[in-house]
């Protein structure tokens, strides 16, 4: 419907301050964060100009290429092992506990955690996976150890558990949603059809849940690709992710177009993710009438 000269001021007076915010503090930002990607370093300055020399240097330095690849090895197993985690918790809550009051007490504990510092909740694992933590603790007093292990901290796996720990509750709480929005009809019809558990669960709650399961897996992998703490907490040498090297190049190594540059392709591939993720979203697709 076009807008009138009688609601057009009103149209322009709710909407150009969310618009100036939206433009001074995302697309301004992001411009310029591109713009300077394609700049020339000369220590200790930056010179504007137009090369694509620092985005070279990422596809021809094996370091980088290594790091980028490895942050999204982990990224992707992150949300695997997520999905694994939280699609049965999710499930568990809303098939199986009868009671209102208990399902979504039991609802609060699992997103409880994300509204504590994500710092502390990362350092947690640091002293449950250290040598005097928890878990070698428990080892060397049930005599399964003599003495305390260090495999199990500053190593990829540790970064996994961490990160998998931080980011189960974004895959339950769209993955609750939408399995909660079933309509129960559904499935009685069935399991009147005489349809066991495991083809109805298969032929008609999965299908129906894939637009939680695509929004929770976008959210996880997306965190996880930009995350930074996990990898200096727990991660050690080898866990080293993108997110770190922009902070070092933005940081010690004072070269903020190469910075860019990464930032900018990081950012090209989280569009190019929710793309893929809109495309497959099902949403609107599936009738349950």
């Amino acid at each position: 419907m076009m807008l009138t000269r009688r609601t057009f001021p009103g149209f322009a007076a709710l909407f150009s301050l969310p618009l100036a915010w939206a433009i001074l503090l995302l697309i301004v930002p992001y411009g310029i964060m591109v713009s300077v990607s394609f700049w020339t370093r000369q220590f200790p300055l930056f010179h504007p100009d137009f090369q694509f020399g620092n985005y070279i240097q990422i596809f021809s330095d094996p370091q980088y290429t290594a790091v980028i690849l490895r942050t999204l090895k982990i990224a992707l197993i992150v949300t695997v092992c997520a999905l694994c985690l939280g699609y049965p918790l999710a499930y568990f809550l809303v098939f199986t506990v009868r009671s209102a009051t208990l399902r979504n007490a039991l609802y609060m504990l699992v997103i409880v955690p994300l509204w504590v510092s994500y710092l502390l909740r990362a350092y947690t694992w640091k002293i449950i996976l250290g040598t005097d933590g928890a878990l070698n603790s428990l080892l060397v007093s049930t005599g399964i150890v003599d003495a305390p292990l260090d495999i199990f901290l500053y190593n990829q796996t540790a970064m996994v558990i961490t990160l998998v720990y931080i980011f189960v509750p974004f895959v339950v709480m769209p993955l609750f949603t939408v399995l909660d929005n079933i309509p129960p009809r559904l499935i009685e019809a069935s399991e009147d059809l005489g349809v066991g558990p495991f083809m109805t669960f298969w032929k008609v709650i999965f299908p129906l849940s894939l637009g939680g399961v695509i929004a929770g897996a976008t959210m996880t992998f997306c965190l996880a690709f930009g995350d930074f703490v996990a990898p200096v907490l727990v991660g050690g040498p080898d866990g080293t992710m993108v997110a770190n090297l922009l902070q070092t190049q933005f940081g010690a190594a004072l070269n903020w177009p190469l910075g860019s540059a990464l930032a900018t392709l990081v950012l090209i591939l989280v569009l190019v993710l929710l793309q893929i993720s809109t495309r497959l979203d099902p949403a609107g697709k599936i009738d349950v009438t």
